[in-house]
């Protein structure tokens, strides 16, 4: 069957939207979807250990959030502008891309400050969308330096459907506790749930952990405005796997164990570098990849997502891995009990 994007469009409500994260991180629902039965159990994410054995794999990505929401003010008019940034262009030059909101009233030449007393300068130099701009930061110190100044100036990239301020606590709660290389705009969702406890009662149990990379931009998020799901082009991406992480990986596959991707990108990445074996090779540079209906996964065969939202392209991947039938009627499962959607949602665990 071919599929479409009308095949990915669901009821969902606005209440099972929640705003906030839950009290504890591994208290949040849990629903356990077999794909060789069509079982569906209801769990808390600290029941997880449950399902895997010493020598299995959790392969997570460790990107970290960096605060990519800043407000600036525009030369002469003063006018408040919205900058996310996106990627780093040029280091020495400090040349950003950047979306701009409202992007009308920005032109090349324009000067943005930055701060209460202008700590930090950006002068447009450059269109690359409708509301993307090239933006050359005027900043006299080191990298570092300036990294800080944007780290100081910068907010927590909450995604635009949390209609809130960000706080302190979001500093924590939007990362993942093993977050390290930093370079996303979102988080992981998938791996929100992890908690210290957890990780150490894993490592007791003798689960093998193994780290990828993938810096998650905007395009993971953005709008399909197509019917036909293979004219759809995902924005690249960077992705980075060690040697160490797919020697953990390949191992578990000669051995036949459990391997469990915590989240779409880290399945993406996965499925970006293995080779006509079916192994994993490191591989550091830029995926593209865009999972839908029907894909033949090579690498992991379990899976761990967050409750997406209709017609996306992270539903479109867990449909993929699940199989549509049962992760369509898992989704209205999960609506019918309350489950809660998206980033600070619930999660689902899929099994062979």
């Amino acid at each position: 069957m071919k599929y479409k994007l009308s095949h990915f469009n669901f009821d969902l409500p606005k209440k099972l939207v929640p705003q906030n994260p839950s009290e504890q991180r591994d208290e949040s629902n849990l629903m356990v979807l077999y794909k060789s039965t069509g079982k569906i159990e209801h769990k808390k994410f600290k029941d997880l250990l449950q399902y895997f054995d010493e020598e299995d794999v959790m392969i997570f990505n460790n990107t970290k959030v960096f605060p990519a929401r800043m407000y600036g003010n525009k030369e002469k008019t003063g006018a408040r502008i919205e900058v996310f940034l996106l990627r780093e262009l040029n280091r020495d030059n400090r040349l950003w891309d950047v979306l701009v909101d409202p992007a009308r009233k920005i032109r090349i030449g324009n000067k943005l400050y930055f701060g209460q007393n202008d700590e930090l300068i950006a002068e447009v130099i450059d269109n690359t969308t409708s509301r993307g701009r090239t933006l050359r930061f005027l900043f006299d110190g080191t990298h570092e330096e300036f990294q800080e100044t944007l780290d100081f100036l910068g907010q927590t990239p909450l995604p635009k459907f949390i209609e809130r301020e960000p706080t302190e606590d979001d500093n924590d709660r939007y990362q993942t506790i093993y977050a390290k290389e930093k370079g996303s705009v979102a988080a992981p969702t998938a791996g929100l749930h992890f908690s210290k406890q957890l990780l150490k009662r894993m490592e007791i149990k003798g689960i093998n952990l193994a780290e990828i990379t993938l810096h998650i931009g905007l395009g993971t998020f953005r709008a399909i405005d197509v019917e036909d799901l293979s004219k759809h082009k995902m924005d690249s991406e960077e992705i980075n796997i060690s040697r160490e992480a797919s020697n953990i990986i390949n191992r578990a596959k000669e051995k036949e164990k459990k391997i469990c991707a915590v989240g779409t990108t880290v399945n993406r990445t996965v499925e970006s570098s293995n080779t006509t074996n079916n192994m994993v090779i490191p591989f550091k540079g830029w995926t593209n990849k865009f999972i839908f209906p029907p894909y033949d996964f090579q690498v992991a065969n379990c899976m761990i997502s967050n409750f997406h939202l209709p017609k996306s392209t992270l539903l479109m991947h867990v449909a993929s891995f699940g199989g549509y039938e049962l992760v369509m009627k898992a989704y209205k499962e999960a609506i019918k009990k309350k489950y809660r959607f998206h980033t600070f949602g619930d999660a689902m665990l899929i099994l062979p």
